[in-house]
């Protein structure tokens, strides 16, 4: 059962990293307003670390079945940890990096990555078959 489950979640990660790539490529400046929102509020900034510890446990959830057990049981446990520690970093911290990130990273540079993100959410979908 959790196998099952891991693997499902596993698997709409990467078509989230596919789908975020599109958005990226298609809407940039929409990906930029989104990056600028992380951590502005407690409700986004807490349902944000809480949401992507799900992915995080997916993947140790799924390692050992996966093409690539060593990477996902590392990656899992480093988003994991990584949440834990966003939990005590002050949100206003959080927020202001965001901040400082969407500033750096125009639109076109979004464009540029894009494709990066894609292919992250194909290996992701590779790695669980």
């Amino acid at each position: 059962m959790v196998e099952i489950l891991s693997k499902w979640i596993v698997l709409l990660f990467g078509l989230f990293f596919i789908a975020t790539g599109f958005l990226m490529l298609f809407a940039p400046q929409k990906a930029r307003e989104i990056l600028k929102k992380a951590g502005s509020t407690n409700l986004i900034n807490y349902t944000e670390i809480t949401v992507r510890m799900i992915p995080a446990m997916g993947l140790i959830g799924y390692a050992d079945y996966s093409r690539f057990p060593q990477v996902f049981s590392v990656v899992g446990w480093f988003i994991l940890g990584t949440s834990v520690v966003l939990y005590f970093v002050p949100r206003k911290w959080h927020h202001s990096y965001s901040l400082k990130s969407a500033e750096i990273l125009k639109p076109i540079y979004f464009q540029i990555i894009s494709p990066f993100s894609m292919s992250i959410g194909l290996l992701i979908i590779y790695a669980v078959f």
